[in-house]
């Protein structure tokens, strides 16, 4: 036996040596990584408040389910002596186990390993614990409890979790106790009952006691959640919830008080039956004030009065719904439009027309694979737009050419090559947004490898270590060189010279590393020197959210070339809560509530080369960022130290912009009634891209807002009323210091109609000419489809631009061929943006509805003429123009070669002078 007892005890040993030794691996590993970076204090941070955690309930669970298992040995002691069980009863077997120390070696185990479990449950919650312990006050009070919104954000979710964690510790103790007197025996039956010692009962009904007491604790802090219910008329507290709920909430708290009391002081009690009665009142208040009481007072009280009675729950969930998301900050503007610029009006905002972006990211992206990515391990994972200052102020769109491991022919994919020879991406492409070259491809002002520039960029180091493919780790500075760039035939190879990644010097480091991803070849190569260093989490996203778990991260990251000519990431980070009070979350489903509170405080900054990582508070108002600058005080720099050439680039970020889009189309009516009857709904538009119908994205454009002196970088978004497609607002985020921030709604006029994007989506559809050559297109072995429409604000008036795209079945590389312009009731699709504009701004000042240059010009030559033919060849294009409406392609042929005929008549009889005054034909 004692053998016995040895083995386990060697086995126990080295499975908790062995668990140790993994933990401590990582987390070396880890440590290593966060020093290189110079946030050692970050993770200690981290890492101590985890441990804290699981020591404080791990102790705080063994110590109580311990000591009561103890309690129930000891009392069990005497029956567990006196026990006749018959041959055939299960607990033969079990009741071995009692005797000498086995069942100490048992009960320990299992208390361990559930102390465990309690503890690592209790590890999850460790960002709680240090914001309840940092807390920052928000300054807003909510109007039921009066408490501080920090009260919820920071206090109330530790509150909620240690009431749940100390309910199923108590659950799981009393289970363990049951058990452990069943195994004693100590339950005997007399008659149809059951008899049980007095010292056990004792027992028993002050672990009920110990449960009751949590039950007491978790309606007091029900109280507080009724501020998140959702049965009202507005996400909140209700009327019902604050004159039935919450009256409810106090009674069930003060009886399960009162028999708490009871239970633990149940021996100065002869007559039990009172914690019965007790219980009685419980349950009827359970039922008849928290279950029934509400219902009659929603059914009887609110319903025939709804409107009147939830209008001050509705202003409260109006007025905290929009603190929460930044809503009331938003200026509300009217755009008056009046349809009634002119081509002086397009020169006069030139600066906004150069800068529209007829380039979608969608299909660029496909162009910029096809053109740029050199060799077929090169790939560029998305398209990004952002502006630079040039000769002028101009809007681009740019891309990072990464080197991931996917792109590597799977014979050539071994350890060498993955992981110390293909370490690193190399360069980027850009053209601006709005210029196309004559073969219908973007004008690359920075391309090739190693990258070449037609515009004042500086070009120094364009290695990518770190970006949003960069997923796997790599061994730099060994003695395998590693691939930079091809040239020609050949390839330039380099040595890493900056200082991302962690040195791997010595065994221990190259042990370390090995076992943190269990790769033994770490161990094993010899391309390793002392000066070796080891790079990984290169993902940026995986990088920030490695530093600092506890924001929220944007889904665009985009690239930023610096005026020192390397290559950097800006990643928009929020802080959010979904504990904010009386606020509409985000999403709302069965299984988890959505955030309710969110803020772009911090900007971070990765150096694509080095892997530095930069956190700038760029909000140090938000009540959530300042608890975390206190808990890290090293993490955070504050914004003025950020370099003032990526000052320049910074952008509100396209995520949060949607998300308060969303939450603004229902929380623009402040009005109780007008939300209640939900009479203003807006939404987002659709649009039609590839021939299919999708939501609207909001697009980045520089343009001049009214009232200001000069084009500036903004975020905009049309919006249209609920199940209708006129727009009916406009939304904008201006982008540029000194008014970064700044959030705009311009309301048009609703007595009037103003276009939105599928209505005019539609009318392009039934221009014939329009139809009738993009069909045409389509039929030749081409794919021919329309880009994202953007809604151009110029003057009081809107220009709606659309990029036509061209792209062979076989080529795969798609050609801007044709941009499509309306203004107010006319529509023109021309070869280029500006053609198009001169087409509908003509130099009259009047506008051309007819789109086919080549009828137009035709039609133009018999207007001149009185002549017979001139009226024959009228008489041709007219019927031309019947078949074309009617698709009927053969007569339409026919038509246009039997005006040809009469033209190249007229022509010959004509004179020289005649001659002279037509204008050429346009092919």
């Amino acid at each position: 036996m004692k053998r016995n007892r040895k083995i386990i005890s060697v086995i126990v040993a080295i499975i908790v040596a062995f668990y140790l030794l993994n933990l401590f691996l990582n987390y070396y590993g880890d440590w290593l990584w966060f020093n290189n970076l110079h946030y050692g204090s970050v993770f200690s941070t981290m890492i101590i408040a985890k441990i804290v955690s699981f020591v404080v309930f791990f102790l705080v669970f063994v110590l109580f389910f311990s000591l009561h298992l103890r309690l129930a040995h000891r009392r069990g002691q005497l029956s567990r002596q006196n026990i006749y069980l018959p041959e055939d009863d299960p607990r033969q077997v079990i009741l071995q186990l009692y005797k000498g120390k086995t069942i100490f070696w048992i009960w320990a185990i299992l208390t361990l390993l559930l102390g465990k479990f309690m503890g690592s449950y209790a590890v999850d919650q460790w960002n709680n614990f240090l914001q309840f312990i940092h807390a920052s006050s928000f300054g807003i009070q909510e109007p039921i409890f009066h408490k501080d919104a920090g009260f919820y954000v920071f206090k109330l979710p530790v509150y909620q979790f240690i009431t749940s964690w100390y309910l199923f510790m108590v659950g799981m103790t009393f289970i363990a106790v049951m058990a452990s007197y069943y195994l004693d025996n100590v339950f005997s039956s007399v008659g149809k009952g059951f008899q049980v010692l007095k010292p056990v009962r004792r027992h028993l009904l002050s672990l009920t006691g110990f449960f009751v007491l949590g039950i007491s604790v978790s309606y007091f802090l029900k109280l507080y959640n009724i501020l998140y219910s959702s049965h009202g008329a507005a996400y909140g507290p209700s009327y019902v919830d604050v004159h039935a709920q919450i009256p409810a909430y106090w009674a069930l708290f003060v009886v399960s008080l009162a028999i708490t009391l009871l239970l633990f002081l149940s021996r100065a009690f002869r007559k039990k039956k009172i914690i019965l009665y007790a219980v009685g009142v419980w349950v009827f208040v359970l039922i008849g004030f928290v279950w029934i009481y509400p219902s009659i007072i929603e059914q009887y009280v609110v319903k025939p009065n709804e409107l009147q009675k939830e209008t001050p729950y509705i202003l409260n969930n109006i007025k905290l719904t929009r603190e929460a998301y930044g809503l009331n900050k938003i200026k509300v503007k009217p755009f008056p439009v009046d349809d009634k610029i002119t081509y002086k009006d397009i020169e006069e905002n030139r600066n906004t027309i150069e800068n529209i972006r007829l380039w979608d990211r969608r299909p660029l992206i496909q162009t910029y694979k096809q053109l740029q990515e050199i060799r077929l391990y090169y790939d560029f994972n998305s398209v990004q737009v952002d502006r630079y200052h040039f000769d002028k102020y101009t809007e681009v769109a740019l891309a990072g050419r990464e080197l991931p491991v996917s792109q590597i022919p799977n014979r050539a994919q071994t350890w060498v090559n993955t992981h110390l020879i293909f370490t690193h991406g190399y360069g980027v492409v850009m053209n601006p947004v709005n210029e196309i070259l004559p073969n219908g491809m973007p004008n690359l002002v920075v391309k090739d490898i190693p990258p070449t520039t037609t515009v004042p960029l500086k070009l120094k180091q364009m290695g990518i270590y770190y970006g949003e493919e960069s997923n796997q780790f790599v061994l730099v500075n060994t003695t395998a060189k590693e691939f930079d760039y091809p040239k020609g035939d050949d390839n330039v190879y380099t040595s890493y010279a900056g200082k991302g990644g962690v040195r791997i010097s010595g065994l221990f480091k190259r042990l370390v590393f090995a076992w943190k991803f269990s790769d033994i070849k770490i161990l094993l190569t010899g391309y390793l020197t002392n000066q070796s260093r080891i790079m990984f989490y290169r993902n940026i996203t995986q990088r920030d959210k490695t530093i600092a778990p506890f924001l929220s991260y944007d889904s665009q990251p985009y690239m930023v070339v610096g005026d020192d000519g390397q290559l950097y990431w800006i990643h928009d980070a929020y802080t959010t809560s979904n504990m904010f009070p009386y606020s509409e979350p985000v999403t709302q489903n069965l299984s988890e509530r959505g955030f309710n509170y969110i803020n772009n405080s911090v900007k971070v900054v990765i150096n694509a080369y080095n892997g530095d990582v930069s956190y700038y508070v760029i909000n140090p108002n938000d009540p959530i960022i300042q608890t975390y600058e206190k808990i890290y005080p090293k993490l955070f720099k504050p914004f003025s130290d950020m370099p003032e050439f990526l000052k320049a680039h910074i952008r509100y970020p396209t995520d949060l912009f949607n998300i308060q889009t969303q939450m603004y189309n229902v929380y623009h009516m402040t009005d109780p009634k007008v939300f209640y009857n939900q009479e203003d709904y807006w939404q987002v538009p659709n649009e039609s891209y590839n021939n299919e119908q999708q939501k609207m994205f909001p697009y980045y454009i520089i343009m001049r807002l009214p009232e200001t002196q000069k084009e500036e970088y903004i975020l905009m978004l049309p919006l249209t009323p609920s199940k209708k497609d006129n727009m009916i607002a406009w939304m904008c985020a201006r982008c540029d210091a000194p008014n970064y921030g700044d959030l705009i709604v311009y309301s048009l006029p609703k007595d009037k109609l103003i276009y939105g994007p599928m209505q005019v989506e539609a009318r392009i559809n039934q221009q014939p000419d329009i139809s009738s050559q993009l069909t045409l297109w389509g039929q030749q072995g081409s794919q021919v489809f329309k880009g994202n429409q953007l809604i151009i604000p110029i003057k009081n008036s809107f220009l709606y631009v659309e990029p036509v795209y061209l792209q062979s079945d076989q080529g795969k590389i798609p050609e801007l061929k044709r941009v499509i312009v309306t203004y107010n009731d006319h529509i023109e699709m021309k070869k280029t943006l500006e053609e198009a504009l001169q087409a509908i701004f003509n130099s009259s000042g009047s506008q051309d509805t007819l789109s086919a240059p080549q009828v137009k010009d035709i039609v133009n030559i018999v207007k001149t003429s009185l002549s017979a033919k001139a009226k024959e060849a009228l008489d041709h294009y007219n019927k031309a123009t019947e078949y074309l409406k009617q698709n009927n392609w053969a007569g339409y042929g026919k038509e246009l070669q039997q005006m040809k005929a009469v033209l190249s008549k007229m022509t010959r009889d004509s004179t020289t002078s005649q001659e002279a005054n037509k204008e050429p034909m346009k092919q």
